[in-house]
């Protein structure tokens, strides 16, 4: 089920910061956790998912951290959304409407949302993402930053 945590949010901000602040070096997530004001060890286990998942690519060593595994305009926030909902759905069982009533009518109409939903945020990118913070005036990268790392 579709649900907008806090972890989420972190994550996907963290994801954006990763491709916004791009540089030939990797964005390290003490750097990430400061922006966001969040304890470091509290991004590292979402971060790892999205190494695992092909989002991230993590760096070990002295200069490490994180870089897009791909090209930000081929990262879609959908994409995001759901490898973190998997954390968040570990030991967590799905709401279910207890009653025939909301069984046929209510979780029907929710399912549909969620579904427009996911249909939306999969047609945005990181791309897009990072586009609209320049356009907010948000600490733009430094000259010459790559958007991705091979």
């Amino acid at each position: 089920m579709l649900k907008c945590t806090r972890r989420t949010m972190h994550a996907l901000e963290a994801v954006v910061d990763i491709a916004f602040h791009a540089r030939p070096e990797p964005v390290q997530s003490k750097d990430i956790a400061a922006r966001q004001g969040v304890p470091q060890r509290y991004l590292e286990q979402v971060m790892q998912h999205l190494v695992r998942n092909g989002v991230l690519k993590g760096v070990r060593g002295p200069r490490g951290g994180y870089t897009l595994a791909r090209e930000r305009r081929r990262i879609t926030v959908g994409e995001v959304v759901r490898i973190v909902s998997e954390l968040d759905a570990e030991g967590e069982e799905d709401a279910v409407a207890g009653s025939e009533l909301g069984r046929r009518t209510v979780q029907p109409i929710w399912e549909e949302c969620q579904t427009v939903i996911m249909e939306r945020i999969d047609r945005i990118t990181l791309e897009d993402l990072c586009n609209r913070a320049q356009t907010q005036g948000i600490d733009a990268p430094l000259e010459g930053a790559d958007n991705f790392a091979i």
